[in-house]
């Protein structure tokens, strides 16, 4: 269980880091560039432990899958950007293919 919880901290530094890359406007400012930078070591240093148990295909998943859906949010809330139907639709299927993975696969570490 210790894992996944390290790989739930990896995914919110990752959302996190992005959301300040979008702040950083191209690296122009200083703050948000070092959040962003600070963001992404923590979320690759913690995923890296992850991958002690969990195969490195199935954590980048749900590491990739999640992240695409809370920064999606994030985008939405945060930078009022707009989601479509497919879009919406496509986050539901990803959504889907991560419970499909930690519910029926026998290569997750539960």
């Amino acid at each position: 269980m210790m894992l996944y919880a390290l790989l739930v901290v990896a995914i919110v530094f990752e959302v996190l880091g992005t959301s300040a890359m979008q702040a950083a406007q191209h690296f122009s400012k200083l703050g948000p560039t070092l959040v962003m930078i600070g963001c992404y070591a923590v979320a690759f240093f913690c995923l890296s432990y992850t991958l002690r148990a969990i195969p490195v295909g199935i954590a980048y998943a749900i590491w990739s899958g999640l992240g695409i859906v809370l920064i999606s949010l994030v985008g939405v809330v945060a930078f009022g950007q707009r989601l479509d139907l497919p879009a919406v639709l496509g986050l539901g299927r990803i959504i889907s293919g991560v419970i499909v993975i930690n519910v029926f696969s026998k290569s997750v570490v539960h």
